[in-house]
């Protein structure tokens, strides 16, 4: 009795063993089927627009960065199959001051774009939301790398198609510009990038 009970006991853990195996092997499948059939669209660098906000001394200062460089792989029907790599120059920064776009590029305090020439962002997991989608990943200025959402929309037409969204980082994590004082610490950044397959 004890050696049936013992062989019963085994078969039951050899289920349990292959019904794991098999479900984990129906997540990669489909983990992977999903990546095969994400769509593939390169950005329109020259019409997408990267602009952000944050509050100076006299008021909310808006800007503008380019030199977009990206790879998007993408499908609305199943994004977590997708990926996005972006970098963009910070030597293009731009807020209608000269003498300001002057400081924010080579000055060590604020971008010190000799020394750190790219701003980058990398997806870890996109996920479908109520208004949209999400991309969750890492944002790398400066040298220094934190997690970041991206709340996005997605509009399509066939072959052509527009990624909108805007998210919010805290500039004394990136160690951009000086603690306190009259400019705020959160920039606003919104993205407008325009794609065809």
């Amino acid at each position: 009795m004890q050696a049936s009970a013992f062989s019963s006991s085994a078969k039951m853990i050899n289920n349990k063993t292959g019904v794991m195996q098999s479900k984990k092997l129906l997540a990669g499948l489909g983990l992977l089927t999903a990546m095969m059939f994400a769509s593939n669209w390169n950005a329109d660098t020259a019409n997408a627009k990267i602009s952000f906000s944050v509050k100076g001394p006299f008021g909310t200062v808006h800007g503008s960065l380019s030199g977009l460089k990206a790879t998007i792989q993408f499908d609305e029907k199943s994004p977590s199959g997708g990926s996005f790599s972006a970098s963009v120059d910070p030597n293009t920064i731009s807020t209608g001051i000269g003498m300001r776009n002057h400081d924010l590029k080579n000055e060590e305090i604020w971008l010190n774009t000799k020394k750190f020439p790219e701003i980058s962002f990398h997806s870890k997991k996109i996920e479908k939301t109520e208004k949209g989608f999400k991309a969750i990943g890492e944002l790398t200025m400066k040298g220094i790398t934190k997690p970041v959402e991206i709340p996005f929309t997605f509009s399509g037409n066939g072959s052509s198609c527009v990624f909108k969204g805007e998210f919010t980082i805290n500039r004394e994590e990136y160690n951009v510009g000086k603690k306190g004082g009259s400019v705020g610490n959160i920039i606003t950044i919104s993205l407008e990038v325009p794609a065809k397959k």
